[in-house]
């Protein structure tokens, strides 16, 4: 399960606190959904055209999701690699000072050496002040040798440290490529949805964008969901703020959205972190029963996951859809539901 850090946010109403309602009120909600999961929307067997755009557009997110995905990495890696850049630069200034101080303890050294330690206890003045001298520089000795292990073992350890940020390195280019590639079948994906869509006869077209457009600016009746949470509540606050926003593929707002982008920064309004992608959000808190879900709970469709709403009561869901369709309401049930889940 996902971690969740819950930052400071302002800005969030406290309109977005719903109290409770009364438990025939509740139930009803709970039937309406329960309708509405029961029979999800069937693709037309008599708009072949209108499939196969669905289809790219579904082949399109899913292949958002990895970009998603793998931009989140490249990220992550970006900042290991810095952070331990940092703490390499940070020990070779270390060793090197350790590496001053023992150059100039041997140096001394090397320029009082060279009579041996008995016949210079024979020659000195003051036998009792040369063994004072003698105990101190064995003493002197012994903090050299811990001093020079201690070198070394910091060497070793820098050295350890270069050869993982050159790893991570390696990592953050391949991860570079892996975003590359996502792109460019995220930008064909799109690209051939938009030439069959422009193909389509013009009663289909037109059917396609009645639907593209259902749902902007209207706000169904919520009257008797109840969130399960405070900060449920101001999640859903939030994604109906966002309706209309246009869906841009990699967003996560505040002017565009992708499906998982709109989770993410909703739930920030809510003070709470999720994942950056979609397969990551649902794991992003406790599984409930489709029948039982409530406003604030994130639904995630398709077996791998790859789209995800944000439920809101009454058998309806606020998403980013597709590129061309804004942030709207539909219904919960439009297409096959993987999973529902708590935050």
């Amino acid at each position: 399960m996902a971690s969740h850090r819950r930052p400071t946010q302002s800005g969030v109403s406290q309109s977005a606190r719903v109290t409770v309602l009364s438990a025939a009120a509740a139930t009803a909600a709970a039937a309406t959904a329960a309708a509405a999961f029961a029979a999800p929307a069937a693709a037309d067997p008599g708009q072949p055209g209108k499939a196969r755009v669905d289809r790219l557009f579904a082949q399109a997110e899913e292949a958002t999701e990895q970009y998603n995905q793998a931009d989140e990495r490249a990220d992550r890696l970006r900042r290991e690699i810095s952070q331990a850049q940092d703490s390499v630069a940070r020990g070779q200034e270390r060793i090197n000072r350790m590496r001053g101080a023992l150059g100039a303890i041997a140096g001394a050294q090397y320029r009082s050496g060279g009579l041996d330690p008995s016949l210079a206890l024979l020659l000195s003045e003051d036998p009792d002040s040369y063994l004072d001298k003698a105990a101190a520089l064995d003493r002197l000795g012994e903090r050299q040798s811990a001093e020079l292990r201690e070198l070394h073992q910091e060497q070793r350890r820098i050295g350890q440290q270069r050869t993982e940020a050159t790893r991570k390195l390696a990592e953050l280019e391949r991860s570079r490529a892996e975003v590359a590639r996502h792109k460019r079948t995220v930008e064909s994906k799109l690209a051939e949805a938009r030439r069959v869509l422009n193909a389509l006869p013009e009663v289909e077209r037109a059917a396609f964008d009645r639907a593209s457009r259902s749902g902007r600016g209207a706000l169904p009746d919520l009257s008797g969901a109840v969130p399960a949470s405070g900060r449920a509540a101001a999640a859903v606050a939030a994604a109906r703020q966002a309706v209309g926003k246009p869906y841009v593929w990699g967003a996560n707002g505040p002017s565009g959205f992708d499906c998982s982008g709109l989770m993410q920064w909703s739930y920030a309004h809510a003070g709470v972190g999720l994942p950056r992608t979609s397969q990551a959000q649902r794991f992003a808190g406790r599984r409930v029963p489709l029948s039982e879900a409530r406003p604030g709970d994130l639904v995630a469709y398709r077996a791998d996951a790859s789209h995800i709403a944000m439920y809101v009561g009454n058998g309806q869901v606020i998403h980013a859809p597709y590129p061309g369709a804004p942030v709207r309401y539909d219904p919960v049930g439009m297409m096959p539901v993987s999973s529902v889940t708590r935050v």
